[in-house]
C-alpha cells in the first residue's frame, strides 16, 4: 500500500511539471485549490444535528424523526453548495483525482475536530462499470488518503450491483433510497465484525447511499456505523 501511494505521488509530480495545477476556483496556478479560495468555501457552521449534520431549525432535527439514520453520526467540513459543487464535481466526474489529498487533508482536520472513534474506514463502492469510466473510485481515494493520515486500515469491504441508477441522475428524496435499495452487500463480513466502521464517500445529499451501506454493515456485525463526508447538502 506504502509503495503504490508512492508510485502515485511520483505520477502526481511528474504531471505537476507538465501541467502545472491551477485553482478550479479562481484560475490561479499554483495550487488545485488556492488557500485564498480554500478560506473563502463555504463551511458547515451553525447549528446543526448531532446524527445528520443538517441545520437546526429548531429544537429537534425534523429530518431524523421522519427517516432516523441508522449511522451513529455524520461530519462534512463543507456544504455542498457554490464552489464546493464544482470542486467536488470536477474531483467525482471530471478526472481531477489529484485533488484527493487536498480533499483529504480536509477531513483529516474534521475527522480530528468531531473526535471519531473508529476502528476501520469502509470506502462507499462504485459499480465496476462506473469505475472503469471515471477511472477510480473517488471514496476510496479519500479513505486510502485520511488512512495514511490518521493511520486507520482502509477495507474495500463492500461491493454495488451494476443495475442501479447514479444517484446523481435520480431526482427526489424518496427516488434516491429506493435507487439503493439492494444496491449494496458486504463482501468481507469478517472485516468489520465487532468493528467501529468510518464510511467514506465524496458527499451526502439525501444520505441515500450512506443509510443503505450502513445498514448492511449492521447486518453484517459491525458494532456502529458513522460518516464522513467532504460536503452535506443542506
Amino acid at each position: 500500500m506504502a509503495l503504490i501511494a508512492e508510485v502515485r505521488n511520483v505520477g502526481r509530480m511528474a504531471l505537476d511539471l507538465v501541467y502545472p495545477p491551477v485553482c478550479g476556483v479562481c484560475g490561479r496556478p499554483g495550487a488545485f485549490v488556492c488557500p485564498g479560495c480554500l478560506d473563502t468555501l463555504p463551511r458547515t457552521n451553525g447549528a446543526r444535528c448531532e446524527v445528520c449534520w443538517l441545520p437546526l431549525r429548531g429544537a429537534q432535527c425534523y429530518a431524523c424523526t421522519s427517516r432516523p439514520l441508522p449511522l451513529e453520526m455524520l461530519r462534512a467540513p463543507f456544504r455542498y453548495e457554490g464552489a464546493v459543487r464544482h470542486v467536488v464535481r470536477a474531483f467525482k466526474f471530471g478526472g481531477q483525482s489529484s485533488l484527493a489529498p487536498l480533499l483529504a487533508t480536509q477531513l483529516s482536520e474534521a475527522y480530528e475536530n468531531y473526535r471519531f472513534d473508529v476502528d476501520l474506514i469502509v470506502p462507499v463502492p462504485l459499480t465496476g462499470a462506473r469505475k472503469r469510466w471515471r477511472g477510480y473510485n473517488q471514496a476510496l481515494l479519500l479513505a486510502g488518503e485520511l488512512g495514511r493520515r490518521q493511520q486507520l486500515p482502509v477495507v474495500e469491504a463492500m461491493r454495488r450491483r451494476g443495475s442501479t441508477a447514479a444517484q446523481a441522475e435520480s431526482s427526489g428524496v424518496e427516488q434516491r433510497f429506493r435507487n439503493v435499495q439492494g444496491a449494496f452487500s458486504v463482501m468481507k463480513p469478517e472485516a468489520v465484525r465487532g468493528q467501529r466502521v468510518l464510511l467514506i464517500d465524496d458527499v451526502a445529499t439525501t444520505s441515500a447511499t450512506l443509510s443503505a451501506c450502513a445498514v448492511q454493515l449492521l447486518d453484517a456485525g459491525a458494532s456502529a456505523v458513522l460518516g464522513l463526508t467532504v460536503a452535506r447538502e443542506d
